[in-house]
């Protein structure tokens, strides 16, 4: 079900429930582009069944579907396009179009072949965990993960959500772990790294199904390359891939998840409790992994106004 990680945490004092955010999200479902619209967004229902809910609970993890729709016109045909319309003009007014006129004539002619365009539709799963307070979202892009982010909180009122933050960065960590051959109590280093050079020249080197406990990859941390990407598994259960932005990539559940499951244990509601039971315990492990979870500057804030609260005295003042 989940195959890319981008983990927020959300603020204190949020709180609701399945029917109220589904019905929140159920205000703005994804709708097909029109003839004219270059991109269109919305919530689809999970389990794919038309005019289902917006969000389901399964074992109290809900779970909701984030569907984009995009219409692409490649960059030649539109360029052909607007050469066409100012040729046009140049021989009805003996003039080339100026630079404004120019980019209102790429408009144009984007208007014009969009009711032509091949559209592409993409799917992302969205996955809140409300009593670990933690928004989990399959997609490997930031762009993309901030437009759902963006659109639930716009339709939640009072959600506030921060990227999760941790004491030690991944990439410092994960130098240590390659430099050291000393990963994390609970896991392994696979086969797979990135390491890129701080340099102007941002040299990269990769490895990709090769040991990395050899001499010539401590030899390119020492010289200055730090790693960016780098292939972990979780107690025998769970490979990924972590970046250095705390993102879990190429995420895969091993065998021994599926032992003892039955051949008929398949569908939505199966699906989701196998990778949900999985991952709340490999995000908690992660995070200890890498020091424990940073305060965020929102926690900070919310610290010095209770602070500012407290009267010299130590008593706190009542506030009306």
């Amino acid at each position: 079900m989940f195959h890319n990680l981008i983990i927020y945490r959300i603020a204190p004092g949020w709180e609701s429930d399945v029917q109220t955010v589904g019905d929140a999200l159920a205000k703005a479902p994804f709708i097909e582009c029109g003839a004219t619209q270059e991109k269109s967004l919305g919530w689809v229902p999970p389990r794919g069944e038309a005019h289902g809910a917006m969000l389901e609970s399964i074992g109290g993890q809900w779970i909701a579907r984030f569907m984009t729709e995009g219409k692409t016109i490649p960059a030649s045909v539109l360029a052909r396009k607007v050469k066409e319309k100012a040729d046009r003009i140049e021989k009805e007014t003996g003039r080339k179009p100026g630079r404004k006129e120019s980019r209102e004539l790429k408009d144009e002619a984007k208007l014009d072949l969009l009711p032509m365009a091949f559209t592409k539709q993409s799917t992302m799963w969205v996955w809140i965990d409300p009593s670990a307070r933690l928004l989990v979202l399959d997609t490997g892009s930031q762009a993309r993960a901030d437009e759902v982010v963006t659109l639930l909180v716009e339709s939640l009122p009072g959600l506030s959500v921060s990227l999760i933050n941790t004491q030690t960065s991944p990439q410092a960590a994960m130098s240590h772990w390659l430099k050291e051959q000393e990963p994390p109590a609970g896991f392994t280093v696979d086969r797979e790294c990135e390491l890129k050079s701080a340099t102007e020249e941002k040299a990269v080197v990769r490895y990709a199904r090769h040991p990395l406990d050899i001499e010539e990859v401590q030899a390119h941390i020492d010289a200055g390359k730090l790693p960016t990407k780098l292939a972990l598994t979780w107690d025998d259960r769970v490979s990924f891939l972590l970046t250095e932005g705390l993102q879990v990539m190429k995420l895969a559940f091993l065998d021994t998840v599926f032992e003892g499951t039955k051949t008929d244990d398949s569908g939505f509601d199966a699906d989701v409790a196998i990778a949900t039971g999985e991952l709340v315990k490999l995000i908690p492990g992660l995070i200890e992994a890498l020091g424990g979870e940073a305060e965020t500057a929102q926690a900070l804030q919310t610290q010095a106004v209770a602070t500012a609260k407290v009267n010299p005295t130590g008593s706190r003042d009542v506030l009306a």
